[in-house]
């Protein structure tokens, strides 16, 4: 049985050549964003410059360029304004500063692709905020979902930093957090500086979109396809945590403060947080986008 056959067959729907081709190319990139992009390496910074791009591409398909551009802009002035901020005083995030992009332009003290990568990572987030609020992007002219979007989506964000950042700070050393912190490494204040952000940005972007009178020239089925690819990016990101646990990296590690912490432990609690946060968003998300399909 073909591809095709084996798509049709599954869904009771064929399914076009270019189409097809989509979810191949999608399913390597996963399969490439798990395998290797653990490791802030080259090859992991260029998957992270796809992930960008995906993303501008998604809120255009979803929204418009211009739009997409509109939001990109918001994102990037606000998280470069805050990490710069917090680089300079400690406030919202704690005391620390970058390793990783040491070579690239600088915004300040903060390397230029810190705040594309927000938007990449921000923007997948909110989409799977939405989904899980039922499709609240879409009615942001209310004052429920203009609140309640902004907030939701600034946890499923978080999320993806509380599940990331103590090995990618702890054990690579991408940034430093000088002051430690008691998650291997990293303060409570980076998550609370992490909800602060997102929401600000997020915020703006309801704003933004609710003054938006634009009508959706997709169709439902569409529609529903965007957000799973958003919902399969978005753990994507996470899974990838589960690639150097598998491979039981031994040692120890230790952060600025001189706390030295197991390696395999650390490693081991990733993959515990990200079970129960990352992974469980998602299925969330799935199977409400599954019971609002069901329901039409």
């Amino acid at each position: 049985m073909s591809v095709q056959e084996t798509l049709k067959a599954a869904s009771g729907r064929s399914f076009p050549p270019l189409e097809t081709a989509f979810w191949i190319v999608l399913a390597v990139y996963l399969a490439l964003l798990v395998g290797c992009a653990w490791n802030p390496t080259p090859r992991a910074q260029g998957l992270a410059a796809i992930g960008i791009v995906a993303a501008c591409a998604h809120a255009a398909l979803s929204y418009s360029w211009k739009d997409a551009l509109v939001l990109l802009a918001i994102c990037v002035a606000i998280t470069f304004a805050m990490e710069n901020i917090g680089a300079a005083t400690g406030f919202p995030f704690g005391h620390y500063h970058f390793e990783v992009g040491s070579n690239l332009p600088h915004v300040g003290a903060i390397p230029v692709i810190v705040g594309p990568l927000w938007f990449g990572m921000g923007y997948f987030s909110w989409v799977v905020a939405g989904t899980l609020l039922g499709g609240a992007q879409g009615r942001l002219n209310r004052k429920l979902e203009l609140t309640a979007l902004p907030i939701v989506a600034a946890f499923v964000m978080t999320q993806w930093d509380v599940v990331m950042d103590p090995p990618v700070s702890t054990i690579s050393k991408a940034w430093i957090w000088h002051d430690g912190g008691a998650h291997f490494g990293v303060p409570l204040s980076n998550y609370l500086g992490w909800l602060l952000t997102s929401w600000l940005f997020y915020q703006a972007f309801a704003l933004y979109l609710s003054r938006r009178r634009y009508v959706s020239v997709q169709s439902a089925e569409q529609g529903r396809a965007l957000r799973l690819v958003a919902i399969l990016l978005y753990l994507g990101s996470g899974l990838t945590h589960v690639t150097p646990f598998v491979m039981d990296q031994s040692g120890e590690v230790a952060d600025a403060a001189n706390h030295v912490w197991r390696i395999g432990d650390l490693r081991e609690t990733t993959v515990v947080i990200l079970l129960f946060t990352m992974v469980f968003t998602s299925m969330l998300a799935a199977l409400r986008l599954a019971t609002d399909t069901a329901d039409r």
